[in-house]
């Protein structure tokens, strides 16, 4: 059977997307050099992140111009990014302003030029943990 990309493939067939670590472990909340406890004690998201730390920089760094040109935030930017390629992403948030800073990114629309300088460089990611044992 011909082989197919995920995104066309589940718009077509009307299968809701629901990406999880939308943010990436913090990583595309937090501007370039930004430090907090979760991105120092969370081993999880290290051993995901951890081995293309340098390609992903290059993203959050574009992510972050972005964010500066528009005068939003990191995390709006990403969200929006995730909104209008997919349905539905899940972010874990702590603290209010989390919740408000997700929901402004409904608000931000960006443009195919801004979603290609986004996307050019992405490298994926191996699967870790429990995804890469589901094997079937």
């Amino acid at each position: 059977e011909e082989e197919r990309e995920m995104v066309p493939y589940c718009r077509e067939e009307n299968i809701a997307l629901t990406p999880y670590s939308a943010l990436a472990g913090g990583r595309l909340s937090k501007l370039p050099g930004e430090k907090s406890k979760r991105l120092e004690e969370d081993s999880y998201a290290r051993q995901k992140y951890g081995s293309t730390q340098a390609l992903d920089q290059i993203i959050i760094e574009r992510a972050a111009l972005l964010a500066e040109q528009k005068g939003v935030t990191l995390t709006e930017i990403a969200l929006a990014w995730l909104l209008q390629k997919t349905a539905a992403p899940v972010v874990g948030a702590t603290k209010i302003h989390h919740i408000e800073g997700a929901a402004k990114a409904v608000d931000v629309q960006l443009t195919e030029e801004e979603i290609t300088f986004l996307e050019e460089m992405y490298v994926p990611h191996k699967l870790v943990g429990v995804m890469a044992e589901n094997n079937r």
